[in-house]
């Protein structure tokens, strides 16, 4: 496995996972140095961010396919089928076709890298991932002068997905980039957690991850990749478009209009710990916010 570490992240700033799952006290150097670095320059001022425990990342989920409580997906997940698997890339690619889970990842650089996860519910964690970025699977399809976004799918399996069977949303569950939003060095697909391959109730086998949007932009369990010149559908968007836009950055003075974005609620912090400011694209302003100069960012939310 090779790494390539982000935002001056060292292997030393890694909490060992045995730390989350017993639940010991990282204290000192070890602690400041992962809440610091995980979070890029930006918000380096707000303090160090407490780790999160493996078990929060694993049984703290939204994924509607399986229920819509925190908890459904950790139960009802061990009944998705993920190996073997494929992801069907086509629309403006040079080499569409069905590109079996296998073959991806012998032809990918896996990567650990530790982002901040910030959910538009208002929640936030520190997540380390693993995966690629998702530049090198699109430039192995090969994208064509006329892309323009990035368009995914989750598979949709009724037999397998209790969820489903409920029309929380229009299935299959949909989102979309712009190209060089997929493109940029941050946008990674995730493949696993600790080293680990990704659980189910975290979008095993292959997820999207984009640290700077909420989360519900980093789709999991994704079986459909479309390169468009058109702006593609958004399950969020096509439910309530007045609440869901097509960008989603993390933006702390644009409001959901049934709550502030302002703050934060830190998974694993403690039933009265205090919440912490929401950070702009969730700390990752200096990498990201040149992709949107001159957009009104309150009109394109």
């Amino acid at each position: 496995m090779a790494y390539r570490w982000k935002n001056n992240l060292t292997p030393a700033d890694v909490t060992p996972e045995a730390a989350y799952l017993n639940r010991r006290q990282i204290i000192g150097s070890a602690v400041a140095g992962l809440g610091l670095a995980a979070v890029g320059g930006t918000a380096r001022a707000q303090g160090a961010l407490e780790p999160n425990r493996f078990e929060d990342i694993t049984s703290y989920n939204n994924y509607y396919e399986f229920g819509t409580g925190k908890d459904d997906p950790a139960r009802n997940a061990h009944m998705l089928t993920t190996s073997p698997w494929s992801a069907k890339i086509d629309g403006l690619v040079d080499r569409p076709g069905d590109y079996a889970f296998a073959d991806i990842m012998q032809a990918m650089t896996v990567e650990e890298r530790i982002y901040r996860f910030r959910c538009v519910e208002a929640w936030s964690m520190v997540i380390p991932w693993n995966g690629f970025e998702l530049a090198d699977l699109l430039q192995m399809a090969g994208v064509q002068a006329g892309a323009k976004y990035v368009a995914f799918e989750t598979a949709l399996r009724p037999d397998e997905m209790p969820g489903v069977r409920f029309p929380v949303l229009d299935w299959p569950y949909v989102e979309g980039l712009r190209l060089d939003e997929a493109m940029h060095p941050l946008t990674i697909m995730a493949t696993g957690i600790y080293g680990k391959d990704i659980p189910n109730q975290n979008g095993a086998p292959l997820r999207l991850v984009v640290p700077w949007k909420y989360g519900f932009k980093s789709i999991k369990s994704i079986v459909r990749i479309t390169l468009t010149e058109d702006e593609p559908p958004t399950s969020w968007n096509k439910a309530n478009p007045r609440e869901y836009g097509f960008y989603s950055n993390v933006n702390p003075e644009v409001d959901h209009p049934r709550w502030s974005q302002a703050s934060e609620r830190v998974v694993g912090s403690g039933l009265f710990a205090k919440r912490q400011p929401t950070l702009m694209f969730n700390g990752y302003e200096e990498e990201v916010a040149s992709l949107y100069a001159g957009m009104d960012l309150r009109a394109n939310y």
